[in-house]
């Protein structure tokens, strides 16, 4: 048995733990990542991810788990999270991280942070999306912003059963390999409000950084409201793509601790 330290974070709801790997990986087998995500019998959480090396190139490496102990693909609320790790292990500069993901590099800038209370505001970069690369399919939007998702408008969202939805939508041929699924209904305010259902999961997450972005995109609307905080996604478009996309919202040190595996 090892004892492991681990922090604790999440980003609008959507929950990581993070486990600063820069002395070495530890190898965690599939079934130590869901032990370690379990909500009864684990810290709790919707994905893991490691903090490692970045080399010279990098700051760090983010590599992340989903809560079933696969690898997943980018996340963006958990790229959020660690870059708020990285800054308080003191990584990067005035604030600003650039690191590698399954996806590629990004930046990370570190807009509020209050260290007492260990919550504040990190703004990532995505990468770009071709226009052409979002098709229309059954009655909604499919695009990949890192991970795949499908986004449907419904009507009455707040009460809408997502999670038989979501889990039937994910499953569907057309979506080879599964896809993320994402609900969608405009607010009298001018808000987009965004539920998701998230493969790996398995369940609807209280926010999913890379959903409210697909989200922002096929709709025009950058201003995301969900069930665990609200998003800024600003984004340029040249017509045949949309660049400069940045994804802005909550993070929060929940605990750090230590647990033997």
């Amino acid at each position: 048995m090892n004892r492991l330290h681990f922090y604790k974070y999440d980003g609008a709801g959507n929950d990581f733990v993070v486990i600063d790997a820069r002395q070495g990986d530890p190898e965690l087998t599939k079934s130590q990542v869901a032990h370690l995500c379990h909500r009864r019998f684990g810290i709790g959480a919707d994905g893991l991810m490691t903090l490692g090396r970045g080399g010279t190139d990098f700051d760090f490496e983010m590599k992340y788990y989903n809560s079933d102990g696969l690898l997943g693909t980018m996340c963006g609320n958990g790229g959020r999270c660690i870059a708020a790790l990285a800054h308080r292990l003191g990584l990067g500069h005035d604030g600003r991280l650039h690191f590698a993901a399954c996806d590629g590099p990004h930046d990370a800038q570190i807009v509020v942070w209050h260290e007492e209370s260990g919550v504040g505001i990190v703004q990532l970069s995505m990468h770009d999306v071709a226009t052409n690369a979002i098709r229309r399919c059954l009655d909604g939007w499919w695009l990949d912003t890192g991970s795949p998702h499908y986004v449907q408008r419904v009507v009455g969202l707040e009460h809408f059963d997502v999670l038989g939805e979501g889990r039937r939508l994910r499953h569907h041929p057309a979506f080879e390999g599964g896809t993320n699924v994402d609900f969608i209904e405009d607010r009298p305010d001018g808000t987009l409000f965004v539920r998701t259902f998230e493969r790996g999961v398995e369940d609807e997450t209280m926010a999913c950084g890379t959903g409210v972005t697909a989200c922002a995109l096929v709709t025009g609307n950058g201003s995301i409201a969900t069930r665990g905080g609200d998003f800024r996604v600003r984004f340029d478009p040249t017509g045949t793509a949309f660049t400069n996309i940045t994804l802005t919202g909550p993070v929060a040190l929940n605990f750090e601790g230590d647990v033997t595996i």
